[in-house]
């Protein structure tokens, strides 16, 4: 297992060999998470979501029936090619090529309110998982949400997926956002993060309109 985050060529390869080389539309694996992702979103409605990592557009297709306006972030251009198809109904979605954490969207990420990072972390290695847990806080409104996904089984990767969960959370406890939720799926973890303070005002904001 090599420590060093994986290079935008790597993913490139990927997806130029196999258009879809994880099975995002038809294996049952990646069905059920996203299923489960979808219902791990915040109560209140989504006005901006970022979406890290959003390969090819998937999760984004259903990610925007739940969302204002999302920037899908991804570093292999084959990949957002067919992301831009599939979603080119969607006027309020936008794609933008960037290998993270060095190309991170600062300017265009700035007052999102959702920021989401499936199966993305444990191709870092632990220091750029920091590095991008800490920009993604700069990114977000106060009373946003961080939600990551990280598969759990054996991997080649930099990190596992909990290790990566693990680096990404405790960079966010550093500056108060904790985790609210998290939970193991078959395969999988679940963690939702929000600034410490902010929930329990998020849950009684959502008790008034309900």
């Amino acid at each position: 297992m090599s420590n060093e985050t994986w290079k935008p060529e790597v993913f490139e390869r990927l997806f130029q060999n196999n258009p879809d080389p994880w099975g995002f539309e038809k294996s049952p694996y990646e069905q059920r998470k996203l299923a489960r992702v979808l219902e791990c979103l915040p109560a209140f409605p989504v006005s901006f979501a970022v979406e890290l990592g959003c390969a090819i557009g998937v999760g984004t297709l259903a990610l925007s029936k739940h969302c204002a306006r999302i920037l899908a972030v991804d570093a292999s251009e084959s990949a957002l090619v067919i992301a831009r198809q599939r979603c080119r109904a969607e006027k309020y979605v936008r794609f933008l090529a960037a290998f993270l954490p060095a190309d991170y969207p600062v300017a265009e990420a700035a007052g999102c309110d959702l920021v989401l990072i499936s199966e993305l972390l444990y191709f870092l290695s632990p220091k750029d998982i920091r590095r991008l847990a800490d920009m993604v806080m700069e990114s977000l409104k106060s009373e946003g949400h961080i939600l990551i996904v990280n598969w759990t089984g054996q991997t080649d990767t930099p990190c596992t997926g909990d290790e990566a969960a693990e680096h990404f959370i405790r960079a966010c406890r550093e500056k108060h956002w904790i985790p609210e939720l998290s939970e193991q799926g078959k395969g999988y973890r679940i963690d939702r993060l929000s600034r410490s303070g902010t929930s329990s005002v998020n849950a009684v904001l959502a008790g008034e309109g309900a």
